[in-house]
């Protein structure tokens, strides 16, 4: 893999989109179209980010930053893909984390934070673009546009700096009438098979340890979520992109038993029509 500066450094550029603020369920609240400018500099040992904020008739707001080095909770994949967040969850805590992916002239990001009550309370979905971009921006994530077989690819890294492990994985989605889904997730030599209930633009998936939905968004992303954090019950956050019909990322942070960060994964994975 390339160093973790080097692979912030595939961020490098000006990229303009907004960020939209959404309810608990998906629906907009609230979106500012924003700019944010990242910038190599001191023969790139340093990176100057500038975050403006454009609201509409009102004064543009700017958050300057500027690194020299990399929190450990933050990791970088080898394409610029990243996720930064709480290294603990504790009770009657706020928790969170920001998701990073990016293909070509596109990126998508997105923040979740759960409340004091350990549920989800605030997300925030970020959608960028290059200036000389011309790929399109997807449409709302649909149901239909997930059924299939999806082969990939996924790197999970840890935050022990240990070797990252790489394996195949095989997602099978298909449709069972007209409010489940079952989804066969196979990887190594394990195979998980979930139900899940189809709800306006949500499923849900409640028959594990800790019950999950995932909310369909914008742009072909996703946001897959416990609907309550447990004490000493593992959990991960998962954002997901389709950023092309046949071509899909997922970007996974999992927390241990005892609200620790264990590991962090991005799978890249291409539909078989």
């Amino acid at each position: 893999m390339l160093s973790q500066w080097d692979c912030l450094l595939k961020n490098l550029g000006v990229w303009q989109g907004s960020f939209t603020r959404l309810s608990d369920n998906g629906q907009e609240l609230e979106d500012t179209p924003t700019i944010v400018s990242l910038e190599g500099r001191n023969d790139y040992k340093t990176v100057y980010q500038v975050v403006r904020r454009l609201p509409p008739n009102l004064p543009p707001k700017d958050l300057v930053l500027e690194y020299t080095s990399l929190s450990n909770s933050i990791r970088f994949f080898d394409n610029g893909a990243f996720c930064q967040g709480a290294m603990q969850w504790g009770v009657f805590s706020e928790f969170g984390a920001e998701f990073g992916l990016i293909e070509g002239s596109r990126r998508l990001r997105a923040v979740i934070i759960f409340n004091k009550d350990a549920k989800l309370d605030k997300l925030t979905l970020i959608r960028e673009k290059l200036p000389d971009s011309t790929a399109p921006e997807q449409p709302i994530l649909t149901i239909d546009s997930l059924i299939g077989t999806w082969r990939g690819e996924a790197t999970t890294i840890y935050p022990d700096w240990r070797n990252p492990d790489l394996y195949s994985t095989e997602l099978e989605i298909v449709r069972k009438g007209d409010r489940e889904i079952e989804q066969k997730l196979s990887f190594g030599d394990r195979t998980i098979t979930t139900v899940g209930e189809i709800e306006n633009s949500s499923i849900h998936f409640d028959n594990g340890s800790v019950p999950v939905r995932i909310l369909l968004l914008p742009d072909g992303s996703s946001c897959n979520v416990p609907k309550e954090i447990k004490l000493r019950q593992p959990f991960f956050l998962e954002v997901g992109w389709l950023c092309q019909p046949n071509l899909r990322y997922r970007l996974i942070r999992s927390y241990g038993d005892k609200g620790e960060w264990v590991s962090q994964t991005l799978v890249r994975e291409e539909k078989n029509w």
